[in-house]
């Protein structure tokens, strides 16, 4: 008896993706079934970057066709997503996603720069933005500095850090200069900084936002094109407090929160392996059911994360087979499946195409 096609997409329909927490056929991720015979040949593409899933989900795909598996291709391709209110997306960036914690301190821009190197991991092409006028801390974790270059005096362009292209206020001052500038200053300086910049084909550009929900963060979130956002806490109930401000903020300008990275969750003690939840427990789970935004992940209060990023070569980079790696690279693919569950962006900026006589 002939293999039906209902068939086998009645088996890939039970096959849970873990990032998205959808079936495939509910992910739309089924591009195509042959049948010859008893077998059948699967196509499938993911809608987010995944190198480190695809292996894994071919070898549950042909376990779930047992006998019937005939050739099974799992691939991912990255899509722009919808932003907010009347914007339009940004030209050679497809997805620009705002990482905040409303409080400073809980470890929002080493979550920044791990999930960027995280994405490219995965295969993405990934671009980081320093917002932090007061505090830039991205040149020092992502080991770059010096000013950038122009190549035609009108843009400039971003430095690479592990692959990775990075701007920041901190390339164009000394790392113990002070910025002592007004709201409307950073705000039209974070512009520049955004639009001036000669981003190359991102599929993500990570916004690293200042601590706070001010008219600065306001302001930003209202006038740049933002996909989605993640917000970063720790569990202790202060960090909460401010991580639902943060939450709540971006739910006002219709920006959709993808979920909650717990940061220094808990602690684990190089000498005996005790484990102790320094900041308390279960606080992001407590938000998480109150706002009906999920937990991405939990990362420990560890010394080599915090040494890694001072030195310029955060964890991601550094140690790619270490345990904090792998939830980051998790934590990465989580976010880029939630954000590919919103709406596609219709709106893409296309280059104006002028006709001339020659």
């Amino acid at each position: 008896m002939a293999l039906e096609r209902n068939h086998v997409e009645q088996i890939l329909a039970g096959i849970i993706d873990p990032h998205s927490g959808q079936n495939l056929k509910e992910l739309n991720a089924i591009k195509g079934i042959a049948i010859q015979g008893e077998r059948a040949a699967v196509d499938i593409q993911l809608p987010y970057p995944a190198n480190g899933y695809v292996d894994l989900l071919k070898t549950e795909i042909e376990a779930a066709l047992g006998a019937a598996a005939g050739a099974v291709l799992v691939s991912w391709r990255v899509y722009s997503h919808k932003v907010q209110n009347e914007l339009t997306p940004l030209p050679n960036i497809k997805n620009v996603i705002a990482v905040a914690s409303g409080k400073g301190g809980v470890g929002k821009s080493t979550t920044a720069a791990n999930l960027a190197l995280a994405l490219q991991a995965e295969g993405a092409r990934v671009g980081i933005l320093d917002a932090d006028i007061y505090g830039p801390s991205q040149p020092r974790m992502m080991g770059v500095a010096g000013k950038p270059d122009s190549k035609d005096g009108k843009s400039i362009e971003p430095k690479i850090g592990h692959g990775v292209q990075v701007m920041s206020i901190g390339f164009m001052i000394e790392e113990d200069t002070p910025m002592i500038w007004r709201g409307p200053m950073v705000t039209q300086a974070l512009q520049q900084l955004l639009t001036d910049t000669n981003w190359q084909d991102l599929d993500y550009l990570i916004i690293d936002l200042p601590p706070g929900t001010g008219d600065i963060q306001l302001t930003l979130c209202q006038r740049v094109p933002v996909s989605g956002a993640l917000i970063v806490t720790t569990p202790q109930d202060i960090a909460l407090l401010d991580a639902k401000k943060a939450l709540k903020m971006f739910e006002k300008v219709e920006v959709p929160v993808l979920g909650i990275v717990e940061n220094m969750a808990l602690h684990q003690c190089t000498n005996c392996g005790h484990i102790e939840h320094i900041f308390g427990e279960g606080g992001a789970a407590k938000m998480s059911h109150q706002y009906g935004v999920p937990v991405l992940g939990a990362l420990p209060l560890q010394l080599q994360i915090r040494e890694q990023a001072d030195n310029g070569t955060p964890t991601v980079a550094a140690s790619p087979n270490a345990p904090a790696t792998q939830i980051y690279r998790q934590i990465a693919r989580k976010t880029a499946a939630r954000l590919s569950l919103q709406a596609r962006n219709k709106k893409i900026a296309f280059p104006n195409i002028v006709i001339q006589n020659t």
